[in-house]
C-alpha cells in the first residue's frame, strides 16, 4: 500500500486535481508539496493538527514539505468559514505569532538538512506594488468565478470587505511563487480551501504554462457534523502553556462514541490492521480505544512523558493511577470565613462551575463528588484539615480538579 491509498484508507482525503498525477508524486517521493498556516493565534489549535500529522506522513514517504505561515496573507484574514471578518492584527503580533508556531512545528517536521522548509509569506508579498499586482496577476482572474466560490458566498448576505476578497488572489500568488522559487508542485490544505488553491493551480497554468496539483484533506467533524477541538473555553491548542498536557488528553479521552474510530485513523500512526480491530469493541474497550487515542496524541504533540503523566492523573479520578499530576486550583485565604469553606465555594474557585446558582444546581442534582463521594449537600463545608495533599472535586463525567490550599 502506498502513501496515497493509506490516506484514502484513512479517510483524508477530499478533493483531488488529478488524482493518478498526484498519486504517483507522494507514492514515489516526487512532491514538494506546501500547507499554509495563517498566524491569527500565538499557538497553533487542533485544527491544524491534522495538516501537520499530514506532513509528517507525507515527509517519511520521501515527499519535501514546505511549511508557509501566512505572515503576509494574517494581514488581510481569510474569509472562508467565517460569518464576519477578523480584527486586524499588528505586523508586531503577526511576528510573534509566526515565532510561536516555528516552535510548535519542529515537533511534527523534521527541518534538518534540507529535508522541509519553513517560509513566510511576508517576504514577498509586503514588497508587491500594488498595480504591479493588478497588471500581473488581475487578468488571470474572474470576478464572477471568484464570487461563485463557497468562501465568498456565504458571506455574500453580511457583506464581503474588498480587503478579504483579495484574500484568495494572495493565496494564488503563493503558490505561484513557491512553484517558481522552490519547485513546489502541490499544495495540500483543509476541504473549505478548494476554492482557494484551484486559484493558485490556475495561475501557475496561465502565467507559466506549467501543471501543478491540489488536494484537500477531510475537514474533521465530530459525528453531529461541527468541527472538533472546541470546547466551553474555546480551541484545544497545542501549546501547554494555553491547554495542558492533562485538558488535552482529557479532550481526546472524553470523544464521542462515533468518533473514536474515524480519530484513531485519522490523527495517529497506528496501523489500520490495528485500528481495524478496535472497530467492533463496545463498553469498556470502547474506553480503551479512547484512552489510545488520548495518548498517542499526546504523545505526538507533548512527548511520552507528558502522555503518561497525563493518563495516570486522569486515571485517578476514577479510582486508580497517579494524582499527582491532576490539574490543580489553589483556593485562597479569602475563601475561608470563621475557618470553613463551603462547597459551592469550591466548584467556582475551582473553575468547574461559573456561578454559584450553577454549583448550587449541580449540586443538588447530584452531579458532584468529593473525594470520589457523592455530595448533595450544598451547604457542606471544609477546614483547612480536610485537605491533605488536596480535595479532588469532580462535576459530571469529564470536569474534575484537585484543590490545594
Amino acid at each position: 500500500m502506498g502513501i496515497y491509498e493509506e490516506l484514502q484508507a484513512r479517510g483524508l482525503i477530499a478533493q483531488v486535481t488529478d488524482e493518478p498525477l498526484i498519486r504517483d508524486l507522494i507514492n514515489n517521493g516526487k512532491a514538494t508539496f506546501y500547507i499554509g498556516f495563517d498566524p491569527t493565534a500565538d499557538s497553533l489549535h487542533v485544527g491544524h493538527f491534522m495538516a501537520l500529522c499530514l506532513m509528517k506522513r507525507l515527509q517519511e514517504a520521501g515527499n519535501k514539505p514546505i511549511a508557509l505561515i501566512g505572515g503576509g496573507t494574517a494581514m488581510i484574514g481569510d474569509p472562508s468559514g467565517r460569518n464576519d471578518m477578523r480584527s486586524m492584527m499588528t505586523k508586531e503580533t503577526i511576528n510573534h505569532n509566526v515565532e510561536c508556531f516555528k516552535k510548535q512545528m519542529s515537533r511534527f517536521i523534521d527541518f534538518s538538512d534540507d529535508k522541509a522548509l519553513l517560509v513566510n509569506n511576508a517576504d514577498w508579498l509586503l514588497d508587491l506594488n500594488y498595480v504591479d499586482l493588478l497588471r500581473e496577476v488581475g487578468p488571470h482572474f474572474s470576478v464572477n468565478r471568484m464570487l461563485t466560490a463557497e468562501c465568498y458566498k456565504q458571506r455574500m448576505e453580511k457583506g464581503l470587505s474588498f480587503l478579504e476578497f483579495n484574500y484568495m488572489i494572495m493565496q494564488s500568488f503563493d503558490f505561484y511563487t513557491l512553484y517558481q522559487k522552490y519547485g513546489c508542485n502541490l499544495q495540500f490544505g483543509g476541504d473549505d480551501q478548494w476554492s482557494n488553491m484551484l486559484g493558485g493551480t490556475e495561475l501557475i497554468r496561465r502565467k507559466l504554462g506549467k501543471d501543478a496539483s491540489a488536494m484537500t484533506i477531510t475537514l474533521l467533524l465530530n459525528s453531529e457534523g461541527k468541527k472538533m477541538g472546541k470546547t466551553q473555553k474555546g480551541a484545544v491548542w497545542l501549546d501547554p502553556e494555553k491547554t495542558s498536557p492533562y485538558e488535552f488528553f482529557q479532550y481526546w479521552r472524553n470523544v464521542d462514541d462515533a468518533d473514536v474510530i474515524k480519530c484513531l485513523k485519522m490523527l495517529t500512526f497506528l496501523p489500520l490492521s490495528e485500528i481495524e480491530k478496535m472497530a467492533n469493541w463496545e463498553g469498556s474497550q470502547l474506553n480503551e480505544a479512547k484512552e489510545i487515542l488520548a495518548y498517542e496524541l499526546t504523545a505526538l504533540v507533548h512527548g511520552k512523558e507528558e502522555a503518561e503523566k497525563a493518563k495516570e492523573s486522569a486515571r485517578s479520578v476514577f479510582g486508580a493511577g497517579d494524582a499527582s499530576n491532576m490539574p490543580t486550583a489553589t483556593v485562597d485565604d479569602d475563601c475561608f470565613k470563621d475557618g470553613e469553606v463551603d462547597l459551592i465555594t469550591l466548584l467556582v474557585a475551582g473553575g468547574l462551575c461559573q456561578t454559584r446558582s450553577d454549583a448550587r444546581r449541580n449540586i443538588e442534582q447530584g452531579g458532584v463528588t468529593v473525594n470520589g463521594e457523592k455530595e448533595t449537600d450544598f451547604k457542606k463545608t471544609y477546614t483547612k484539615d480536610n485537605f491533605g495533599d488536596g480535595i479532588v472535586i469532580k462535576r459530571g463525567k469529564k470536569n474534575f480538579k484537585k484543590l490545594v490550599l
